[in-house]
């Protein structure tokens, strides 16, 4: 009986020893990458307002030990692209990448062609519209993990709530007018976002009335919504005061369309209150980066340990 028994005890120790080997090979195989995704400008203050992102939460999320290494991907326009950094990933032997889209809300940019470029969706408009923008597609060995966009926390109404009450001096004779890029594709959502905000403002500040115009694409770029977003407000109450609802600063957004557009209005210099900033920099989107990715990084651990 002492012989089967030892070979027993001997062959259910080996294979345990297998099992630890092989869970010990699954975490010695885990390393976690983090990308930062951002749609892409001509504008080097843009860019650099994302690199600057990238800087200020490195530290911070590799001391916590999940993620090992941390790059920033322009989606067009520029390189790094998406696909330039997800090959340098595949490169360092990465198992898993955490992608944060720092978008504001829905657009066909966060839900189509981001998942479709990292090889997540096949979605057939925006692999035209990828190919005719000369965007290149690749799907890494490693795997990909997205981040919910900056509205799903209360983020942009803080942020929004901060900007308009530096500027506010009596609100009681102040209204809001809210310019974002908006999206053709979602323009019931960006609406609900920009009535959102205004609610928010209107709630913590009293500056009751606020409206909204768009700077993008929708409107071809065009000055005139910003125009009429503003004169709306000036209709009802003594000055309008103007918060851009973009990412980072452009030259382009927030001097020529959105800078013009108010030029455009009677005495706009005596009725409107306008600083050309934007979202970036926020302290609340670092924190947001920061516990994202490292809440995402933590469930993928998790993952890894049970199999």
């Amino acid at each position: 009986m002492f012989i089967p028994c030892l070979l027993f005890l001997v062959t259910a120790f080996a294979g345990c020893s297998d099992v630890q080997t092989q869970k010990g090979k699954v975490q010695a195989d885990k390393k976690i990458g983090l990308l930062l995704v951002n749609h892409g400008s001509h504008s080097k203050t843009w860019r650099q307002a994302l690199l600057d992102l990238e800087s200020s939460v490195k530290d911070s999320i590799l001391r916590m030990g999940k993620i090992e290494g941390i790059k920033t991907a322009f989606m067009e326009y520029n390189e790094p692209s998406i696909a330039t950094r997800l090959k340098e990933f595949d490169a360092e032997n990465y198992s898993d990448i955490i992608i944060v889209p720092i978008f504001l809300t829905v657009s066909p940019h966060s839900f189509d062609d981001i998942p479709t470029i990292i090889g997540q969706k096949e979605d057939p408009q925006s692999k035209e519209m990828l190919k005719f923008e000369k965007i290149e597609r690749y799907t890494p060995k490693a795997r990909t993990h997205l981040a919910p966009l900056l509205d799903f926390t209360d983020i942009l109404q803080k942020n929004v709530l901060r900007r308009a009450k530096a500027l506010s001096r009596n609100p009681e004779n102040e209204g809001l007018a809210l310019i974002a890029y908006g999206d053709e594709t979602y323009t019931k959502e960006w609406s609900a976002l920009m009535d959102t905000l205004g609610n928010h403002v209107s709630n913590h500040v009293g500056i009751k009335d606020y409206s909204y115009g768009w700077c993008g694409h929708i409107v071809r770029y065009k000055l005139d919504s910003t125009t009429v977003a503003v004169e709306n407000v000036l209709k009802r109450k003594e000055k309008a005061i103007v918060i851009p609802i973009l990412v980072a600063h452009d030259e382009n957004f927030q001097i020529r369309i959105i800078g013009g557009g108010i030029a455009k209005v009677k005495n706009h210099k005596q009725r409107v209150i306008y600083k050309p900033d934007a979202i970036l920099p926020d302290a609340n989107v670092e924190s947001w980066v920061i516990k994202i990715s490292d809440k995402i990084a933590g469930k993928i651990n998790a993952k890894n340990s049970s199999n």
